[in-house]
This record gives structure tokens, sequence and C-alpha cells, in this order.
């Protein structure tokens, strides 16, 4: 194509569907077409409503309609703007038993069909963020030898490997590598894990800055948060838990051990994550993290406990903490993000600490990366790097009451 000159008008498509005929594609069409959809109503003998997952048209027949609502039909006829006229019916399957049943049913009046629409709008957003920051859109593997060491994570296997819990190592090594802003949207999987919040197999966006620290990240976090609720609702605000919720940076930021003073009456966070885990997880989860759903504003938790961060860079300000942050919105965790810990050697001895702590619990034990680690001891500028649970973000904004809302297949339909 020579520069300047527009690419030629796309073709119409030799079948329309209903959702075709409500956007521009109809735009000023007064013609002869053919249209496939399923029969969404049924008016009277000479009317239908023909509809897909994402848009209806009203049908006038010359002739009686003698099948049903929910049949799969194909017709042809004259298209003015908003209705369609027509002369030849072909039907192509019946409608399920009972009516209402069947994949159609779950897209279309469950409204799911609508939030993968606002998902698609999403992952440009995310995409047009990144890049106009000059990230580079990476692919790294979702079967690997060996997933992360976290101990309050289990990995699914995949044959002699694993499904990745998250794409860190990875890309952690295309930054030893020399990629200096990478980012990248992947499924990710996490076993025992389910409920309105979880899902065996997830959508994770992360992304890392080298030379660069969780400070950044932070900002990074609130601008693409505050980016994607302005494109999926055109306003900067979400309505959460009968709460409205302002997502315009900056963010409120608040230390772990100050969340727990305000919110678990004074509990000296950082001595019970180093003395009484169990009492700091039942802490967190049952007065900190309803504390801050009470917030109208985001609200990203910092300084945790080092004990809690095995892969963050440790705060030069106080050895007991680490520059580790979570995002909280409406008292949900949206991301964890790190200073990155670049030290091989300090890393190694974390990992097998983490080894302990699997086996004494009777976990599964997951080798070492020694890739990883290798690359780390090749050297790793300092960074930053972040992962968001994109699922979330997407039924905060839908105003979804669980992520199984926003997936086309969550596990109960896969």
């Amino acid at each position: 194509m020579k520069p300047g000159r527009r690419s030629a008008t796309p073709a119409p498509p030799a079948v329309f569907s209903p959702s075709d005929l409500t956007g521009p594609l109809a735009k000023g069409r007064r013609t002869k077409l053919r249209v496939g959809g399923r029969v969404l109503g049924h008016p009277h003998s000479t009317e239908l409503i023909l509809a897909d997952a994402l848009g209806s048209i009203r049908v006038h027949l010359i002739s009686p309609f003698e099948g049903g609502v929910g049949d799969l039909v194909e017709v042809s006829g004259v298209w003015q703007p908003r209705t369609l006229t027509v002369a030849r019916i072909e039907s192509h399957a019946r409608a399920p038993e009972p009516v209402g049943t069947g994949e159609f049913a779950r897209l279309n009046w469950s409204g799911v069909a609508q939030h993968l629409t606002l998902r698609a709008r999403l992952y440009r957003v995310v995409r047009e963020f990144f890049e106009a920051r000059g990230f580079l859109e990476v692919t790294t593997p979702v079967r690997v030898p060996t997933p992360g060491l976290d101990a309050n994570v289990n990995a699914l296997g995949s044959e002699r490997r694993w499904l990745i819990t998250s794409p860190e190592h990875h890309m952690k090594r295309l930054l030893s590598g020399g990629l200096p802003r990478i980012f990248q949207v992947t499924p990710c999987f996490r076993a025992e894990e389910s409920g309105a919040l979880h899902e065996p197999e997830f959508t994770m966006l992360e992304w890392y800055r080298a030379w660069s620290d969780f400070a950044q990240i932070m900002r990074d976090t609130e601008e693409l948060v505050h980016e994607v609720v302005l494109a999926l609702r055109g306003k900067p605000t979400i309505e959460h838990a009968g709460r409205r919720i302002d997502v315009t940076p900056p963010f409120r930021r608040l230390s772990v051990a100050a969340a727990f003073a305000k919110y678990a009456d004074g509990a000296d966070a950082l001595l019970l994550a180093e003395t009484d885990e169990a009492r700091y997880f039942e802490l967190l989860v049952g007065r900190v993290e309803p504390g801050l759903a009470r917030s109208k504003k985001p609200v990203f938790l910092t300084d945790y406990p080092r004990s809690q961060a095995a892969l963050a860079r440790p705060s030069p300000s106080n050895p007991r903490t680490a520059e580790r942050f979570e995002l909280y919105l409406g008292g949900i965790e949206l991301s964890n993000g790190f200073s990155e810990l670049t030290d091989a050697a300090e890393q190694r001895r974390r990992f097998q600490a983490e080894q302990r702590q699997r086996r004494a619990a009777r976990q599964p034990v997951y080798a070492l990366d020694e890739r990883f680690l290798a690359a780390l001891a090749e050297g790793m500028p300092p960074a930053g790097g972040n992962a968001l649970g994109l699922d979330r973000l997407l039924m905060l904004a839908c105003g979804a009451a669980n992520i199984a809302d926003v997936m086309a297949f969550p596990e109960a339909n896969s």
C-alpha cells in the first residue's frame, strides 16, 4: 500500500448477524440481505425478534412462522432501518428443551455476552496503556518445569510439568536478558481455589520496569485502573457492596503496620508475621480487609513484613519489612507488586526456606527454578513489577457479583 492511501472498505458478511444491523455495518443500508440468529421473541405469527448474544432486530414476515422461541434460523429479506421484511426462512436448529437452557440462554439472558464485550475493551485499553509507555508485550510459557515457591499457592500439574501460577520467573529472565519494560496478559492456574473471587484458571496482567521500583509501579497501577474504569463506565467511579468508590489518582497508601494498628486494635503486624503467622492472616482477613472495604478510595497496602514477601527487595528504611504492596478496591485485593529482589544468593535462601515450610505443611514441594536463579546471578537490573487480576478488575467495573460472571467459561461451565 502506498503511503497515505486508505485501506479498502471491508466487504460485508455474506450472512449478517442481528448485532451487525444495530451498528455501523447497517448505516444507511437499504437492500436485500440474509441474517442468521436465534428467535428471541415471537409476538405473533408474522413478527419475530431475531437476536444474537449482542443485539436484536425486529423481523416482519410475509408468511407465518411455524417455529418457536429459541430456534436458530436464517432469513432473507429487505432491510430498512431497524426492520427486516422477510420473504424466506430457513430453520437450522430447534430450540433446546426446556426453552431457556443452553449456551445461547447463558450468554444472552444472563448478561455474560455484554461482559465479554467489556472484556475485549479492557484488553484494548490495557494494551494501549502500556504501548503508550514504551512497554513490549511478551508471551511466556504456561507449562513450566517448576512453578513459583509461594507457601500459600499450590500449582496444577500438567504431565511432568506444572501450569504457571504466575509468569514472574520467565518475565524476570527477560529483564536479565535486556528487555527494559515488558507486560503480558496470560492465563494462570492455581489448585484448590474457588469462590466468588477465585477460579482455578484466571487471567493475569503482569508487567515489569527495569531501573525502577515499587513506587513507580504503584503510579502505573493507579493510572491504569483509572483509565480502565473510565473506558468501561464512562466515569471514574465504581459501585461495590453499596458503596461508591472514586478511582481518581492518587490512591491511598497505608503500611501493613499502620493498617493493623488502625483496624486490628493496635496489633503488631510485624511481630505477628514473625512469631504467629496464623494469627497474622486471621487478623488480615478478618479485620484489616473489611476495614479497607470501607474506604471511598482504592488503598495500596504497603511495606509488608519481610517474611510475607519472598520475591521482594528488603526496605532500606526498615529491615523487617519489604518493598511490597497490594492494591485493595472495595476491600478486594486486585494486585500484588514489588521492588524486585535481584540478589541470587538471597533468593535461593528464601526459596529453600519456602521448601522447608511446604514440606512441614505436607504440601507439594517444587524444585528450585535454577534457570531463574542463574538469570539473577547473571545480573538483573533493579526493577519493579506487578501482577493484577484482570477478572477481578472487570468484575468490579461491571458491577458483577463474582468473577465467573465476566468469564466466557468459568469452571462450572467449562
